[in-house]
C-alpha cells in the first residue's frame, strides 16, 4: 500500500466515532416529549414583552463578547477577528456535533492554527479558558448560599441541588489547586495511564513521556494566563453573569417575577449538567432540566417552558445558526 492510498478504518476508530452518535441519539430520543414540548410553545414567542427579549437578546451578545475577551487573553493574541470566527465555529460544532467540547476544541483549534496562532499558545490557550470557564460555573452555586442563610423558601429539590453545586465546586477548586500547585499528582496520573496503555495496547510502541507532558502542559496553561489572570477571571464571571440575566430577561418578558435566587440555583444546576458530553451542546437535558427547575422555583410551568425556549433561542440556536458566517 502506498502512502498515497486511503487507510481502511480499524474496528477502534469505527466504535470510537459510533459510540457518541448512539449515545447522543439514545439520549435526546429519551428526551424527545420534553423537547417537543419547549418546541410547541414557538407560536407563543410573540406574546413576549418585545423590550424585554431584546435585552435578552443583548445580554445573551455581551455574553460572548466576554468569552471571546477571554480567550483573547489566553491565546496572547491581537488578532480578535481570528479569536471571534473561530470560537463562533468552535461553539456551533459543540452545538451540533456529537462529543460535546472535544470536538468543538479540536475545530476551534485547527481554526486558530490555520490563522497564524501559534501552536502551543492556542492549546495552553484553550484549556485554560476551559478551566477557568467551568470553575467559574461552579463556583456561582456559593452566591446561592446567602438565600439559604436567610431562610428563603427552597424546595428540597433546589436545595439539594445547591448542596451537590457547592461540594462539586470545592472539590474542584482543592483539585486545581493541587494540580496547579503540585507535579507529583499529574505524573501519578502520567504513569498510570502510560501503564495502562502499555497493558491493553501491548502489540503497539510503548507510550513513555507522559508525565512530563502533563507537567509540561499544566505549566503553559497556568501561563496563559499570566499576569492578566483577574481580567481573565472578571471576563469568565462576566459570561456567565450575563448569560443568567439573559434567562431573567427572558422570564421578565413572560411577565413573570422570579425570585432570583431559586432562578440562579435552577441555573448553575442546568449549566454543570450541560457539561456532560451526552447531547450536542446539551440539547435535551437543557430544556427538560431548566423547565423543571424553574417550575420548582415557583414559575408556572406555561411560563417556564416558554422562557426556557426564549433563553435557547438567544444562546444555542442564534449563535449555532451564524456559523456560516463565521466559518
Amino acid at each position: 500500500m502506498t502512502g498515497d492510498e486511503p487507510r481502511t478504518p480499524t474496528w477502534r476508530a469505527i466504535l470510537r466515532k459510533a459510540v457518541p452518535v448512539v449515545v447522543s441519539g439514545a439520549v435526546i430520543y429519551a428526551l424527545a416529549p420534553v423537547l417537543l414540548n419547549v418546541f410547541a410553545a414557538w407560536p407563543r414567542l410573540s406574546s413576549l414583552v418585545p423590550a424585554w427579549a431584546l435585552l435578552g437578546v443583548a445580554a445573551e451578545a455581551a455574553s460572548f463578547v466576554c468569552t471571546f475577551m477571554l480567550k483573547r487573553i489566553a491565546l496572547a493574541t491581537t488578532s480578535i477577528f481570528a479569536v471571534v470566527t473561530a470560537g463562533m465555529t468552535g461553539n456551533a460544532v459543540t452545538n451540533v456535533m456529537p462529543g460535546a467540547g472535544v470536538t468543538g476544541a479540536a475545530v476551534e483549534f485547527r481554526l486558530l492554527s490555520s490563522a497564524g496562532v501559534d501552536t502551543g499558545s492556542a492549546v495552553s490557550g484553550l484549556t485554560a479558558t476551559a478551566v477557568l470557564q467551568t470553575g467559574s460555573l461552579l463556583g456561582m452555586t456559593v452566591l446561592t448560599v446567602p438565600a439559604i442563610l436567610v431562610g428563603l423558601p427552597i424546595s428540597p429539590g433546589l436545595l439539594h441541588l445547591t448542596y451537590l453545586g457547592l461540594g462539586a465546586f470545592a472539590l474542584y477548586a482543592v483539585a486545581g489547586l493541587v494540580v496547579f500547585q503540585a507535579d507529583w499528582p499529574l505524573r501519578l496520573v502520567g504513569r498510570v495511564v502510560e501503564s495502562i496503555h502499555n497493558h491493553l495496547l501491548h502489540r503497539r510502541k510503548p507510550a513513555s513521556g507522559l508525565p512530563e507532558r502533563l507537567v509540561t502542559q499544566r505549566n503553559d496553561t497556568r501561563a496563559a494566563l499570566g499576569a492578566k489572570w483577574w481580567q481573565a477571571l472578571l471576563y469568565a464571571l462576566g459570561r456567565l453573569t450575563l448569560d443568567f440575566l439573559c434567562l431573567l430577561a427572558m422570564l421578565a418578558a413572560t411577565r413573570t417575577a422570579p425570585e432570583p435566587w431559586l432562578v440562579l440555583i435552577a441555573y448553575t444546576a442546568t449549566a454543570v449538567l450541560a457539561l456532560l458530553p451526552v447531547t450536542p451542546g446539551g440539547l435535551g437535558l437543557v430544556e427538560g432540566s431548566l423547565t423543571g427547575l424553574l417550575v420548582l422555583a415557583g414559575i408556572p410551568a406555561g411560563k417556564a417552558v416558554l422562557s426556557t425556549l426564549a433563553y435557547r433561542l438567544a444562546s444555542y440556536w442564534l449563535p449555532t445558526l451564524a456559523v456560516p458566517v463565521a466559518y
